[in-house]
């Protein structure tokens, strides 16, 4: 009987590793209404959401991902420099804009140093880590091209990717977050408050590729709909505008 009963656990155990996803994409954080529909059109997919920084480190360290859709170029930049990528596959599939953020229900007002700081009234403003999420990276450039980085610098609440920092300004732990546009658009809970200028920072580039590594023919074939036109319209939807590649 007992050797029956383990039988039927081994049995069990290799239907549920059968079962297992075949297809692991790690996305940035930013993507996540989009991706998850796109997801669902394929079968045994699983995505993994975080900074694109953080993706590509663990891509590089070896993590077993077979497609990876990056918030900045440079990031994908470092996966092609240690061959962590197909370079054939690498592709833009969308851009977006950068907003400033408070909670539900805050009203617009201009974007001035003044302005900014009245409404931050002693409080943070929450944003991407300036120097590895693709998020505060673009809202650093921003802020330095509107000369309002030494007057905010010290006022900055850092997390590690651009979700976590529009939940804090949900959640009314900071007064304003700097966010890209599709982070607002999906949300309920905070409202865009002004408007970065595009020419404000280099252009917001999603870029995603089928990792060296992959053996998972879906992998490219999930990279082929989101830059076809099923895909362009869904990323369309949560707020995404069309690639803009620099020249």
């Amino acid at each position: 009987m007992i050797l029956r009963w383990l039988c039927l656990l081994f049995c069990l155990f290799l239907a549920g590793t059968a079962a297992r996803a075949e297809v692991l994409i790690f996305a940035a954080a930013s993507l996540k209404e989009p991706v998850d529909q796109i997801a669902a059109r394929f079968d045994n997919v699983v995505v993994s959401y975080g900074g694109s920084g953080t993706m590509a480190r663990q891509i590089g360290q070896g993590a077993p991902a077979d497609l990876v859709l990056l918030a900045n170029p440079v990031w994908m930049d470092v996966l092609l420099a240690g061959g962590d990528v197909d370079a054939a596959t690498v592709t833009d599939f969308a851009s977006n804009r950068l907003v400033l953020i408070g909670p539900a229900g805050a009203a617009p007002f201009d974007l001035t140093e003044a302005a900014i700081l009245s409404r931050l009234d002693g409080g943070r403003l929450a944003l991407g880590m300036t120097q590895s999420v693709p998020a505060g990276i673009y809202a650093k450039a921003a802020l330095e091209h509107l000369g309002l980085w030494q007057a905010l610098s010290e006022h900055l609440a850092e997390v590690d990717n651009v979700r976590a920092a529009r939940a804090l300004v949900a959640r009314k732990q900071a007064a304003l977050g700097l966010v890209y546009a599709s982070d607002a658009q999906v949300a309920d809970d905070v409202v865009a408050v002004a408007a970065i200028p595009p020419a404000a920072h280099p252009p917001i580039r999603y870029v995603g590729a089928v990792t060296s590594t992959s053996t998972e023919p879906t992998a490219a074939q999930i990279l082929d709909f989101i830059t076809g036109p099923e895909g362009q319209a869904i990323l369309s939807e949560a707020g995404f505008l069309p690639p803009e590649v620099s020249p």
